[in-house]
């Protein structure tokens, strides 16, 4: 079977063979990843010196593959209406701004000055709380399109979703971290907040946009405008997933020394960084649930916020505490953290998709 076929193939219940088993092919991908990055770890020096503004650009070139299909979808005729649903809008910034940087940062002191105490030396642990207090203030950009599409959301909610939390961003972001870390003077990476939102919203969404104008104008006759988007998305659906697994594997081959030197470390960083993501994604999809709120807006919802922008997160790391510091670890951990995490909620999300109203 040729590859596209066997990707795109249906098993029981709608979903893809292929995604069905996706937690297997990402194993397999964070496993190579760290033995490609202990093995030839100059060419993942060589990947990791190809940023620009703390941005990766193979990541983010392989992220701008995952993205763009469900941009494809994005209805803006319906744009309009999305304030006619306010739900979803409410959950999302309520969570995000008022609970989600305040809970990742009593956590991180709970078990990085109580928990851990005796084994952490108290200047590192200042440093992975601060680490972990950057990623809770900064709600994910671009993987969050990734999940709302495994979820089937709502494509055009997802899109106002991300856009109002990157607009609070703008403002709130320095504040909050200034706030809990007690530092006076933060300096944001406009460059890095900038490039991230032009990268992974602003690129694809005109380049979905164009794709969907471009499939509407020559649909087939007879067909709805529905069906071409849906078989055009399909077909592109596979190169997504496998850009899913390319991401996994630099991710983890860029720490693959750091991972096996500093497990323990590693260890510690992940606990509580595994018991917000999972809280906060129960949060507000409890929240969801109670409000009635449909299931192709109420999955990204929860899952916006329980994914980070690692990308800020990890850039103003470095700037306020150095490069090699415990604050910039505690931010790579988030990242390798995050898809394993994310794509158990997903799963989730998806076996609990009844309990939803459908529309």
């Amino acid at each position: 079977m040729p590859a596209e076929s066997s990707l795109a193939a249906t098993a029981p219940g709608g979903i893809g063979v292929f995604e069905k088993w996706l937690s297997v092919w990402v194993a397999l991908s964070i496993g190579t990843g760290l033995l490609l990055g202990n093995l030839v770890p100059g060419v993942f020096v060589i990947l990791a010196g190809w940023e620009v503004a703390s941005v990766n650009l193979p990541v983010a070139l392989l992220i701008w593959a995952m993205v763009y299909p469900m941009m494809v979808n994005v209805d803006f005729a319906s744009l309009r209406h999305v304030g006619d649903r306010p739900k979803g809008l409410a959950i999302t910034i309520v969570v995000n701004w008022l609970i989600k940087p305040f809970t990742m940062a009593g956590l991180g002191v709970l078990f990085f000055e109580v928990v851990f105490a005796d084994l952490i030396a108290p200047a590192d642990a200042q440093q992975y709380i601060a680490g972990l207090i950057l990623l809770g203030a900064a709600p994910c950009t671009a993987m969050v399109f990734v999940w709302s599409q495994l979820t089937r959301g709502d494509p055009t909610y997802t899109l106002v979703q991300v856009s109002v939390n990157d607009v609070i961003m703008v403002f709130a972001f320095a504040p909050l971290v200034a706030l809990l870390l007690g530092v006076t003077d933060i300096a944001v990476p406009w460059d890095t907040l900038l490039l991230s939102v032009g990268l992974y919203v602003v690129v694809p969404l005109i380049a979905g946009a164009l794709t969907r104008q471009h499939l509407l104008r020559h649909a087939r006759r007879g067909d709805s405008a529905e069906a071409a988007v849906a078989r055009f998305t399909a077909a592109v659906k596979p190169a997504s997933v496998l850009g899913l697994l390319a991401t996994v594997v630099l991710l983890f081959g860029f720490q693959g020394e750091t991972i096996l030197t500093q497990p323990l470390v590693i260890a510690l960083i992940a606990v509580p960084l595994l018991l917000q993501s999972y809280g906060i994604f129960l949060i507000a999809y409890a929240a969801a649930w109670a409000w009635r709120v449909p299931f192709k807006v109420a999955a990204p919802c929860a899952l916006i916020g329980t994914s980070n922008f690692f990308e800020l997160a990890v850039a103003v790391a470095i700037g306020l505490f150095g490069l090699n510091s415990g604050a910039a670890l505690a931010t790579v951990v988030g990242v390798l953290v995050e898809v394993p995490v994310m794509l158990s909620l997903v799963a989730f999300a998806n076996r609990t998709r009844r309990a939803f109203p459908a529309k």
